[in-house]
């Protein structure tokens, strides 16, 4: 096979891409979790990039969406979308409450099991396993299975134990 000058330059300048933007060769969305309790939101993959949140919640969850280099592109429950250190981040899963009232904790994965306890929206819990419409979470000390449609930090059809 013979290559041309033309062909040749966009095999390098496509082989750069794929380098420097992983996130286009394939590398799949995620979610993380914040590392620490105040976090920096950034407009682009450097120090030098304005600030444009400041997260104070440990443990927060974020979708990861891309990476450069150290830097991670996240998206949060609101859409949010900007880059964070990659040492500002972790792989613990957690998930977020959400809606507009108080979720129940169930007992166990049945929908008609008993509730034992309720979380407000808001409330960040620490992810142990999901089948598919339902989680096991941690929050405050209590275990249980929530309604995977009153969380935000799991795929719709993810399911792990």
């Amino acid at each position: 096979m013979r290559f041309d000058s033309r062909s040749m330059r966009r095999a390098v300048a496509l082989l750069i891409v794929l380098v420097a933007f992983p996130a286009l060769a394939g590398e799949a969305p995620h979610y993380v979790s914040l590392r620490r309790n105040e976090a920096y939101l950034r407009q682009g993959p450097s120090y030098k990039h304005q600030i444009l949140w400041i997260y104070h919640h440990k443990d927060y969850p974020l979708l990861e969406i891309g990476s450069f280099d150290v830097w991670r592109k996240v998206k949060d429950v609101d859409g949010t979308i900007g880059w964070m250190h990659h040492t500002q981040i972790t792989d613990r899963r957690t998930v977020l409450f959400i809606g507009f009232s108080k979720s129940p904790i169930r007992e166990d994965d049945a929908p008609e099991g008993k509730i034992i306890a309720y979380a407000q929206p808001g409330v960040v819990a620490r992810l142990k396993a999901c089948e598919l419409a339902v989680c096991q979470v941690e929050a405050a000390g209590t275990t249980g299975w929530v309604d995977k449609r009153n969380i935000w930090g799991v795929g719709a059809r993810e399911v792990f134990q």
